[in-house]
Formats: C-alpha cells, sequence, structure tokens
C-alpha cells in the first residue's frame, strides 16, 4: 500500500526489541550436518507447522531452507496496521510482477508474496478464518479422502487456535462465540482493538438492512461465516502473529531443528529409481547464496526419509520445473529433461480478484489524514513501540462480511460455489484509502469498501521461463476470464452499493469515488475491469487429486504422483481456492499433513 512507505516505518525500528527472536543460520558454513531426515523448503505458513511438528520427536532432524531474510527486528511486519507496508518491492518481497491480464484491460501489477520466516504469514493482512463445511466437503470429494471432511478436520483447531482477549479489555461479547475456538493452541488468534469511526456504521446496517445479517462468529468453525461481523486477526498484545512468532519460537530451541535463511533453491536432484513402485526417488536438494544471484557455486544437502516443498504457489511449482517435473511442453524448450512427466505442474491456478470501490466520506475521521502525515505516522509508530496501544496496533480492518448471489443472476450459468453454506463474494470495510496499486491522493477522507470474489472459474499459470532459479517465473492469474466470475464481480460492487445506501451511512459517505458511480451492467464491468487487482492468494498450482487419479500433482498423503521422497504441503496442493482468508484452512491443512508424515493418521 503505497500510503505507508517502508522508508518511514523503519526509522522505529530501533524502538522494537524481539522478544522471540529466533536463532537462525544464515550461510552454508554454519551448517553442522548436511544430512536429514526431513528437509523442508521454505518457512512460511505451512513449512514452519511441520518444522515445529516433526521435532516434537527429538530423533528426527529437519532442516529448513528458506529464500529470504529474518522476520525479527522489522516494523511494518510485527506492527498488525502497517502489515500492508511490508510488499511489494521490499527485502521482505519476491517483488513479482504477473503478465498483462486480458481480463483486466490488459494491466499488469505487483504481485507479492513473503520473502522472510514466516512467509506470507509475516506479509498479509492476519485475517483468519477456517473455510465453510462445504468447501472441505468438497475437498474430501475430490481428494477420495474422508479425512478431509471438516467433522474431522476442525479437530485441528484445538492444537493450533489460541484465542486471547483483545489487549484493550473492551467487552467482546457479541464480537465471537467463545465455544467454537481453542485457547491452548500455537498462534494467537484476536479481535480488533481500535475502535474505528465506520464499526457502528457497519454492524447498524445489518439491523437496517435484511439482506445483510449480522453473523456473530466469522471463522467458520460452526460451518458458514454468511453475513457480517468483526474481524478475527492473527495478533496479540499489539503485534502479529505469524507461522515464526509462534510455531517457530515454540521449536526454535530443540537442537535436532535446523533452520537456515538466505538459502535459494535451485533444484531438486534425482537420487535414484525405485523400479519395483515404477517412481523416481529425489531426495537431494541443491541450493545457492540467495544473496548473490550471479555466483555459480552451489550447494547440497540429503534427506533421508522425505523433501517437503512449502515454497507456495509460486515457488513450488517453479522448483518442480527446474527438477525436471512438469509439463513437457513447459521444460522441452528450455531444454530441461523430463524426468517425471506431470503436465499439470504450474497449471490450475487461482485466486481471489479484489476490487476496491472507494467513496468520498465526511470529516476527518479517516486514518487518511494520518498516512499523509510523516510526523503524525511516526508519532503513532512510537506511541505503538513503546507500549503496543494506538492505531498501529490493530489490524487496518475491523469489519467484513460475506454474501451469495440470488440464484436467478446465476440464470444460465453453474453455481460456482461448493454449496449453500458458501460464498461468492466479501465484503471489505476499511476506513482509508485502500487501494493496493493508486497511491493515497493528496486531499480527502475516504471510505474503501473492497468486493472480492471468492470463487473464481478462471484459471492460471505459473511457468518458468528459464534455468535460472533467480529469474522469476511467469505469472497469469488470468483474472476474470470467464462470465460467471464477471457476473459475480458485477454483483458485488451493486451490494456495496446496496449496503452503503442505508441509513447508517447518510451523514458520513458523501458520493462514490471515480467510476464507482456506474450503474448499468456494461459500465460496471467496464469499471470491474479497469480497477480489480487481488487478494493475493495464488492457489492449487500444484493440485491434490486422489491416489488413482492421473491428474493432479499430489495425493492425499502429500506425496508427489510418480516421485519418491518428495511431498509437497503449501497452498498449491488445495484442489480449489478456499472461498476465504486461506491461511487458517492452510494452517489446518499442515498440521493433518504433519499427522500424515509421522504415520499417526491414514489417508485411505
Amino acid at each position: 500500500m503505497k500510503t505507508l512507505p517502508l522508508s518511514h516505518l523503519l526509522v522505529a525500528s530501533a524502538l522494537y526489541v524481539c522478544q522471540t527472536c529466533a536463532v537462525t543460520l544464515t550461510d552454508i558454513s554454519q551448517l553442522k550436518e548436511l544430512t536429514y531426515d526431513y528437509i523442508i523448503i521454505g518457512a512460511g505458513n505451512a513449512g514452519l507447522v511441520i518444522a515445529d511438528r516433526l521435532t516434537e520427536n527429538a530423533n528426527t532432524s529437519v532442516l529448513v531452507l528458506e529464500a529470504g531474510v529474518s522476520d525479527q527486528g522489522v516494523i511494518p511486519v510485527m506492527a498488525p496496521f502497517l502489515g500492508p507496508s511490508v510488499t511489494p518491492n521490499t527485502p521482505y518481497d519476491w517483488n513479482y510482477t504477473i503478465i498483462p491480464q486480458p481480463g483486466l484491460d490488459g494491466r499488469t501489477f505487483p504481485y507479492p508474496r513473503g520473502r522472510l520466516l514466516g512467509g506470507c504469514t509475516s506479509a498479509n493482512y492476519m485475517i483468519h478464518q477456517y473455510g465453510s463445511t462445504d468447501d472441505w466437503a468438497e475437498m474430501a470429494k475430490i481428494t477420495g479422502d474422508p479425512g478431509w471432511q471438516w467433522n474431522n478436520v476442525k479437530q485441528y483447531i484445538k492444537r493450533h487456535e489460541k484465542f486471547v482477549a483483545p489487549s484493550d479489555g473492551h467487552n467482546t461479547t457479541g464480537q465471537f462465540i467463545p465455544s467454537l475456538h481453542s485457547f491452548t493452541g500455537e498462534l494467537p488468534i484476536s479481535l480488533p482493538i481500535n475502535n474505528q469511526t465506520i464499526d457502528p456504521r457497519v454492524i447498524n446496517t445489518t439491523q437496517q438492512l435484511p439482506e445483510f445479517p449480522f453473523n456473530e462468529d466469522m471463522s467458520g468453525v460452526d460451518g458458514s461465516y454468511l453475513g457480517v461481523g468483526w474481524v478475527q486477526s492473527s495478533m496479540d498484545a499489539g503485534l502479529r502473529g505469524s507461522s515464526s512468532s509462534s510455531y517457530l519460537a515454540t521449536s526454535n530451541d530443540r537442537p535436532n531443528l535446523t533452520v537456515m535463511i538466505n538459502a535459494m533453491v535451485t533444484k531438486l536432484i534425482q537420487t535414484n529409481s525405485t523400479p519395483a513402485q515404477g517412481l523416481k526417488a529425489f531426495r537431494t536438494v541443491q541450493f545457492a547464496d540467495a544473496r548473490n544471484a550471479t555466483s555459480t557455486t552451489r550447494f547440497q544437502v540429503q534427506a533421508n526419509k522425505d523433501i517437503i516443498l512449502s515454497a507456495g504457489s509460486i515457488g513450488t511449482p517453479q522448483i518442480l520445473q527446474l527438477s525436471g517435473i512438469g509439463d513437457p511442453a513447459d521444460l522441452t524448450p528450455l531444454k530441461i529433461p523430463v524426468l517425471v512427466d506431470s503436465p499439470l505442474v504450474g497449471k490450475n491456478m487461482m485466486d481471489h480478484p479484489l476490487l476496491p470501490n472507494i467513496w468520498n466520506v465526511n470529516g476527518n475521521d479517516s486514518f487518511d489524514h494520518i498516512l499523509r502525515n510523516a510526523n503524525l505516522l511516526q508519532a503513532a509508530i512510537s506511541q505503538w513501540a513503546t507500549n503496543k496501544t494506538g492505531f498501529i496496533a490493530n489490524n487496518v480492518i475491523n469489519n467484513f462480511g460475506f454474501g451469495r448471489l440470488n440464484a436467478s443472476l446465476l440464470s444460465g450459468l453453474t453455481d460456482p460455489s461448493s454449496g449453500p453454506d458458501s460464498p461468492h463474494f466479501e465484503m471489505i470495510f476499511a476506513n482509508f484509502w485502500l487501494n493496493p496499486n493508486v497511491a493515497l491522493p493528496p486531499t480527502g477522507s475516504y471510505l474503501t469498501t473492497l468486493t472480492a470474489l471468492l470463487t473464481p472459474t478462471s484459471r492460471g499459470t505459473v511457468k518458468i521461463q528459464s534455468t535460472d532459479a533467480f529469474i522469476a517465473p511467469l505469472i497469469n492469474p488470468n483474472m476474470l476470464d470467464t462470465e460467471v466470475d464477471i457476473v459475480i464481480m458485477r454483483e458485488s460492487v451493486r451490494a456495496i452499493k446496496r449496503f452503503i445506501s442505508a441509513p447508517a451511512w447518510k451523514d458520513y459517505v458523501i458520493s462514490p469515488f471515480g467510476n464507482l458511480s456506474a450503474t448499468a451492467d456494461a459500465d460496471i464491468d467496464s469499471y470491474v475491469r479497469q480497477h480489480t487487482t487481488t487478494v493475493f492468494h495464488p492457489s492449487s498450482t500444484a493440485s491434490m487429486t486422489s491416489e488413482t487419479s492421473t491428474n493432479g500433482v499430489v495425493n492425499p498423503d502429500f506425496t508427489v504422483k510418480g516421485v519418491d521422497g518428495l511431498r509437497i504441503v503449501d497452498l498449491s496442493v488445495f484442489p480449489f481456492i478456499p472461498s476465504c482468508h486461506p491461511q487458517g484452512p492452510l494452517y489446518l491443512v499442515a498440521e493433518r499433513a504433519a499427522d500424515i508424515i509421522k504415520g499417526i493418521v491414514s489417508t485411505r
């Protein structure tokens, strides 16, 4: 978000002293061993969960290789409100750019991914949900594994989630349902602590317009999050909660866990073949110093049991393709030997398109005047650094909502949702200018009502363009490529306009900003294509299918089809994108994956 320049934020970094700094290796010379039971590639959402759970057994050795840097002592990472400034175009970002999108009028823009300990959990907006019962049922159906049904998966909430009281001590009655949550797990989850001017307006609208009912608990633990309610975020006491600050902090002092940053995996190397099973074994990882893209020096480490790819929906298919695992049509032009013919590697990419709908509002109750003033912003950061209070200690949003289209609006089209309890679109309310790709105007106060498509039917790709791992792959989310996608985006705009038409907004909202005022189908569609960006939730580029299926990339036990010694655990394995913010579902998938890898549960 360009309204929070990193240069302003790093000034205060010396004010913050980390309480749980992880001890990590930064150079190959510090590695004491070159062979481990498991090697995990990527210290992100899933990778650090797996590392924590596997090293609970003191006899199991684990090496985590992370291409990025440490997350420690970085103000934008730790201060919740500053999360949007962690990316793009910073040392903590992979700094990708997507190729021009025909569905977005040929536009291209940055595509942030976290390149640091914690991965995207150290760079996202921290919103925490678990998906709908319908989503999990669909995953069980596609994979042929009934263990993915919600009634089974939700058991992992107990050891994952640690719900904590908001640090301002306010009464949370009516903001969440305690009986649905765990208070003893790893990742802190909490409610907003800084009441925004728009909060009562959002909640009052649910009483004024029956179309938008209030939902007391938006996590989805009870199966659905349709309606409007309070955001639950991975934060505690004014600090972001990430896989690094929780799972890694728990396991970091274990002598059987080694974490190395600045380790750029360049490819996996075939170790041998297992003719009896018809599989090719990959248990060697080649990597380079991520700080030196021009060096030709490469290092190797070995896994006795498994390599676990947790490099995310962009990094994972890139590494597979560089290793000769992928679609021959992608590999042969680059003269990469096809070791495993797996056509769907890098295919089936899905993401949530996001549209910032912005309104001109009265007064100075929005945060815009602070975000324009470096001195005011610095004072707020200093307050946070001193006692973890103020708006910097809170997420950027407090309320959101989820809705479905009336069936008549999908006449002649197939409903893309996984079931009646799953939403088609999301509404997010921010009391300031929140447009990831457009800078805050020099004057004015704004309300941003973002709408997101949660059930995209468009499919994109991730494809390497070089044998050099330091050259980013071609990323094509292929947004708004289908009729139903544009219909849902169009109707979500109309829905948010109806929401803002409630009496609760009468004395606050002045007018729509720009061409949000469009009313005809064609004009709204044009507005959507001109302004849509993404929530940056890429998924499904190494999708999971049933063990007997010849489609897909991985089996229900996370093993790569046609390969021995290699598993994938990250958002790329989801057969389809969850209809919610995906960090929560991925945490639960990683928890179950750890049990599967340890042999505690079976997928059959």
